[in-house]
Order: structure tokens, then C-alpha cells, then sequence
């Protein structure tokens, strides 16, 4: 009964009366809303003393979760490798259960993925509801993406190329401070600077030639797949104005398969050595026939000149050569010495340690990592002591007169325009430009 009639009803009632129609009244309205349903619900002066009560049990049957079902539970993470991981620390990350992340590493499978493990990369895996490894994949940022399966109890690794998709991407920047500071503003990958101080460290000194304002461009790919960014490709063009004067390179494969960088005209950007093994640092000590020994306290000569770095910083080789020696030597501490042509040697001493595969006989190019500054040997701190010898004996490594590389063949010039015209017009497209990034 709508509750406004039900007023007006009440309305005409007085005294006992009343009290007892709007009780019959209320009583009545209820009905059709609870049925022979039990009330929520009590009138006013009801006696609930003395109801007689009754317990009824009964067993509801719920519905089973069966055991394979959770067994088909799988569970998918993915990370970024840091710099430092080990395949062990990556995995434990993504939560795979230790006893199997020991079963992983003692398969042929874990040393095919920790030979591919590369900071950066995005590391996916499947796992089962206990955190058993089921699939993991590593999209490497170069070459086929790496597969690892469960089968039982083994794990088996293949290679899929599917997927991956390389972009050519174009980048400016301006120097307010430093290469590297102004590299990571533009976005640009820390190896791709690095390859941008190695083409152009024999025409510029990013020690003491940097000058605010200097300008510079660059074109390289970046890989990707499935839609994501795996990595860095290679670079293929950059420009570099520093004071006022612009310094260019191109990228050109010849028909053997031999990549190098040469100026827009054809010649050589590569010289016979770098003019120093290490990309950022300052002589701490020069080369001299009579110095005082700052352990030994008595003059005696300095065949080498002394690159103050913090312990760590990578040592690259000047010039292509071959590994003559590497190991530990007197007062040089963990020292290598490589062969290069014409007489020429190099001596990288006081070392923290070799680079991975640096041995007696390995051939290793200009610009490659052959180790680490460190303060071994008679050395009162990190520095690099580098020496170069002609035919036996020492020369200053600032002054000598360095061996050129070999120019283009005139035969090759032909095909070395036509492969690097894209390049050279987009360095020229890109001259003078604020453009942070062209994808």
C-alpha cells in the first residue's frame, strides 16, 4: 500500500484505536512483500522469549579445483637485463624457483643464452605455477632471437630470425659540456657514441679539442622485434662540426666483406693509429730520458707516456696488429704488447685485467678492447703507462710520426659512391639542423 494513503488512513484515527489500525495496518502492507517467506524483520512488542529454536545442518558440496588445471597454470614475466647480471641473478629476478634455475645453468642451453645475455635486452619468460622454467626467450639486439624449451627435464635452445626488422634512424645534437653528456640527450645508444669517438679520434681530441657549440649529426639502425626495440645496429654516416670545421664519414662494405669509414670524397677516415688508446683522460706523466721515479726515488728514463683513468676504464688497441705477449711483467705489472706492421709495436701496462680472448697471437683491429686501467705493477694509482717502439726502441707517443693507413683503390671508387649517395645527401639534409631524432 503506497505509504500516502496509508497516512491519510492513520490521520483519521484517535487515541487506542488508532495505535491498533496502524498496527493492522503496517501488518497488512507487509504481506505481499514477504509471503510465506521468514521475516528480517520484528513488529514492535513482539516476545521472542521462550520461541522454540531447531539446528539443521547440512553439507553443501562446493565444486573441485582439479589438479591439472592448476598444473596448466603458466605464468609469463619479462625483464630488462641490468648492467653486471648473470644469467642466475637475471632468472631469480623473474622468480624462477632455485633448484631449477641450477638445473638451467648445468644445461648446454644456459651457455648458448649466457654467450647471447647483453645489458639492455629484454629477457621473457614462462613459467609454471611452482616457478619451474618452462620457455625462456632473449631477443638479442643483433641476430636471430634465442629460444630455450622444456622438454621433460632438459632444455633445448634454437635460433629464430622471425621477427626482426631493422630501421634507419637519424640523430642532431649539440655540445654543452661533453660528447657523452650530449649523446645521452639525443637518445643515442652509448655504443653508437662510442663508435662516433673511434672514427673521428684521429682528427679530433675530445680530451682538449671539444668547444661548446659544436654540433653533430648521425645516421645508424636500430633493431627491433615484434614492434620492440632489441638494440643498436651499426653506424652508417656521421658529421661532426667542432670549431667551426666539419669533419664527415661514411659507411662503405667493399666486394670482400671489409667495412670501413672514409670522408664523403673517398678518402680514409681510418689513419695507421689512433692518437691514444684511451677515449677521455689527461697525461699525467710524458715521455722523458730522465725523470724522477715516483717509487724508486732516483731519475731514471720514462719510455712512455702515463693516462690518468679510473680503474676500469677500457684500453683499446691504436692500430690493427696481433697480440704479442699478454701477461704480467716486472715492474710493468699486467701488460700487452701488440705487433702491428712495419716495425711498430705498443705496450699497454700497469693493467686491472685483459679483455675476454686477449691471448699471445690473436689478430685484434684498431679500436678493439684489450683491457682494463688498473695500478699493478710499480704504480702508485690507476694509469694507463703506453709506450710505442720502432723496431726495439721507444719514441714520445705524442710527437712520433704515425704509420697511414691504406687508401681506397681507384678501382673501388665507382661502387663506393653509389653505396653511400643515400648517406651523404641525408648528412647534408641533417648540416645545420636542431633536429633531436628522425625516425
Amino acid at each position: 500500500m503506497p505509504l500516502t494513503r496509508l497516512r491519510i488512513l492513520t490521520d483519521r484515527l484517535t487515541g487506542k484505536e488508532r495505535r491498533i489500525s496502524l498496527r493492522a495496518l503496517v501488518a497488512l502492507s507487509s504481506l505481499p512483500l514477504f509471503g510465506g517467506v521468514a521475516a528480517f524483520g520484528l513488529a514492535p512488542d513482539t516476545r521472542t522469549l521462550g520461541v522454540p529454536t531447531q539446528t539443521l545442518i547440512q553439507d553443501i558440496e562446493l565444486p573441485r579445483i582439479a589438479d591439472s588445471d592448476n598444473a596448466r597454470q603458466t605464468l609469463h614475466r619479462e625483464a630488462r637485463v641490468q648492467p653486471g647480471d648473470t644469467l642466475a641473478g637475471a632468472l631469480a629476478r623473474l622468480g624462477i624457483e632455485a633448484l631449477d634455475v641450477q638445473n638451467f645453468l648445468d644445461s648446454d642451453a644456459a651457455d648458448a643464452a649466457a654467450r647471447a645475455l647483453r645489458a639492455g635486452q629484454r629477457l621473457e619468460v614462462l613459467t609454471d605455477a611452482e616457478g619451474r622454467l618452462l620457455e625462456l626467450h632473449l631477443n638479442a639486439a643483433q641476430g636471430p632471437e634465442l629460444r630455450v624449451l622444456r622438454q621433460g627435464e632438459r632444455f633445448v635452445a634454437s635460433a629464430a630470425d622471425d621477427g626482426l626488422e631493422t630501421r634507419i634512424v637519424l640523430r642532431s645534437g649539440r655540445i654543452n659540456s661533453s660528447l657523452f653528456a650530449a649523446t645521452d640527450a639525443a637518445g643515442i645508444p652509448e655504443s653508437i657514441a662510442d663508435r662516433i669517438a673511434d672514427m673521428f679520434s684521429t682528427h679530433i681530441d675530445f680530451r682538449q679539442d671539444l668547444r661548446r657549440g659544436d654540433t653533430f649529426s648521425v645516421i645508424y639502425t636500430v633493431n627491433y622485434r615484434h614492434g620492440e626495440p632489441v638494440g643498436p645496429g651499426k653506424l652508417l654516416a656521421a658529421e661532426f662540426v667542432n670549431a667551426g670545421k666539419a669533419y664527415r664519414a661514411v659507411l662503405f662494405r667493399d666486394p670482400f666483406g671489409q667495412e670501413a669509414f672514409y670522408t664523403p670524397e673517398g678518402e680514409s677516415l681510418k689513419k695507421g693509429f689512433l692518437r691514444s688508446p684511451l677515449e677521455f683522460t689527461r697525461v699525467t706523466s710524458s715521455f722523458s730520458s730522465s725523470r724522477l721515479h715516483p717509487l724508486y726515488g732516483f731519475h731514471r728514463a720514462h719510455t712512455g707516456v702515463d693516462f690518468g683513468a679510473a680503474t676500469g676504464t677500457r684500453v683499446k688497441a691504436v692500430g690493427d696488429a696481433v697480440v704479442e705477449f699478454a701477461g704480467r711483467r716486472g715492474g710493468y705489472g699486467n701488460l700487452v704488447i701488440l705487433r702491428h706492421n712495419n716495425g711498430y709495436e705498443t705496450y699497454y701496462a700497469h693493467l686491472n685485467g685483459f679483455a675476454p680472448g686477449i691471448r699471445p697471437g690473436r689478430a685484434v683491429e684498431q679500436g678493439t678492447v684489450v683491457g682494463f686501467v688498473g695500478a699493478t705493477g710499480a704504480a702508485t694509482g690507476p694509469h694507463l703507462h703506453y709506450e710505442i717502439r720502432i723496431a726495439g726502441k721507444p719514441y714520445n707517443p705524442v710527437s712520433v710520426k704515425l704509420p697511414t693507413a691504406m687508401p681506397l683503390a681507384a678501382s673501388l671508387k665507382p661502387a663506393f659512391l653509389q653505396q653511400t649517395a643515400a648517406w651523404r645527401q641525408r648528412l647534408a639534409l641533417l648540416h645545420g639542423t636542431n633536429t633531436a631524432a628522425l625516425d
